[in-house]
């Protein structure tokens, strides 16, 4: 029988676990540092509210991976849901991702107009005629931001032009990143909820699967399922790593494993001796107010695009479906405490992938901070212990 250890009982480890243990000839471990699985993903209650950290609704395009969560913790659509921005100057909410018709309600809506259309026509001058004859203004424009781009303020601007930017983009996301410069992100590919102009529905999403848990206890039962087979180890902390052996120390005890999959940052499994990996933050506030709903309907969160020091405001009851008189709503705000966020800087993901490199065959490092990746939701850490489980089947 051979022996895996998983670090960290969040989405990735509690997959990993799972699929691990359904597999013959292998007995699986699973450590938490925490007293349950879950992490932020585990239902909390305020006020008689259910709530997680932050809102934790399930996203993908997988039709199968899908399938794997529904089949263990129903889901149900929350397809219908839409954001705001609140853009402090113009005293208005509109649209996020920025809709198309939302432009013509903006006091600079011609000068918005124009740079949209500069930003086309400077691209597709560097396209033969039939090439661009294809290309619709919006893929005109992905097109504009991807040749030319090497920040992420380029990055945006080359898309929806300087206006549009700054109204939407550069304040909220110098203090999501607790930065003073959008220059200073030179890793943007991840950037989220689209970087073009939206036409049609003002779905938030409408190219990937939008649910969240039937029951009441949202995720948890999934956590419980999952490591029914596993021995779990709450409240246990790994006092040394010998990655390269595959061993651990746990309790004076040094334990040696066939595998090692771990969803914690990289650079804790080396004692930081690349230099540690930098994160961030966020605090949440939690507040119950004395309304059935706070936020309109199919408003499940609203952006601050300005200078406030929050970035979001989050209504739980739009995810939960639970019910009663009062509502539950959260303040996000960026921190350097509560590190969840890789930062996005190319120089940090070459620091992460010198401990990557240090890891041996039969170590695997998934998740969010395992990855040192911050555009990964729930479906693409199950997707990181699928192809776990697919390479120790090889």
């Amino acid at each position: 029988m051979k022996k895996i250890l998983v670090i960290g009982g969040g989405f990735a480890g509690c997959a990993t676990a799972h699929l691990m243990s359904m597999e013959s000839g292998w007995d699986v471990t699973l450590v938490e540092a925490a007293p349950f699985l879950g992490a932020g993903n585990r239902t909390q209650n305020y006020g008689g509210h259910p709530h997680t950290f932050g809102p934790r609704h399930f996203l993908t395009p997988r039709e199968d991976i899908y399938e794997y969560l529904n089949a263990i913790v129903p889901l149900r659509s929350c397809e219908d849901h839409e954001f705001l921005s609140y853009v402090k100057d113009d005293e208005c909410f509109y649209s996020y991702p920025i809709h198309r018709d939302d432009i013509q309600l903006m006091p600079e809506k011609k000068q918005i107009e124009k740079e949209l259309t500069d930003i086309n026509q400077a691209e597709l001058q560097l396209l033969d005629k039939d090439e661009a004859s294809k290309l619709t203004d919006k893929e005109v424009r992905q097109l504009n931001s991807a040749h030319k781009a090497k920040n992420f303020e380029e990055f945006w601007t080359y898309s929806i032009g300087e206006t549009l930017y700054k109204k939407f983009v550069k304040d909220y996301s110098e203090k999501m990143w607790l930065i003073d410069d959008n220059k200073l992100i030179d890793d943007f590919a991840w950037s989220p909820k689209g970087y073009t102009i939206k036409e049609g529905g003002r779905q938030a999403w409408d190219s990937a699967i939008s649910a969240y848990p039937h029951a009441k206890n949202g995720y948890d039962d999934y956590f419980d399922i999952s490591t029914q087979d596993v021995t779990v180890l709450v409240s246990t902390f790994i006092e040394k790593f010998d990655i390269p052996n595959k061993t651990v120390t746990i309790n004076g005890e040094s334990l040696k494993f066939d595998a090692i999959v771990s969803t914690i940052s990289p650079d804790k499994l080396f004692e930081s001796c690349h230099g540690e990996l930098p994160y961030v933050g966020r605090d949440l506030q939690l507040i119950v107010l004395p309304v059935e709903f706070a936020l309109p309907e199919h408003i499940y969160f609203i952006y601050y695009s300005g200078k406030e020091t929050h970035t979001r405001v989050v209504e739980y009851k739009k995810f939960t479906q639970h019910e009663s008189p009062t509502t539950l709503i959260s303040i996000e705000t960026p921190s350097d405490r509560n590190k969840h966020y890789p930062l996005p800087f190319e120089s940090e993901k070459a620091k992460a992938k010198k401990y990557f490199d240090e890891m041996p065959d039969g170590v695997f490092s998934i998740g969010r901070a395992g990855s040192y990746h911050y555009n990964v939701d729930i479906d693409d850490t199950i997707a990181h212990a699928m192809k776990v489980r697919d390479a120790l089947k090889s």
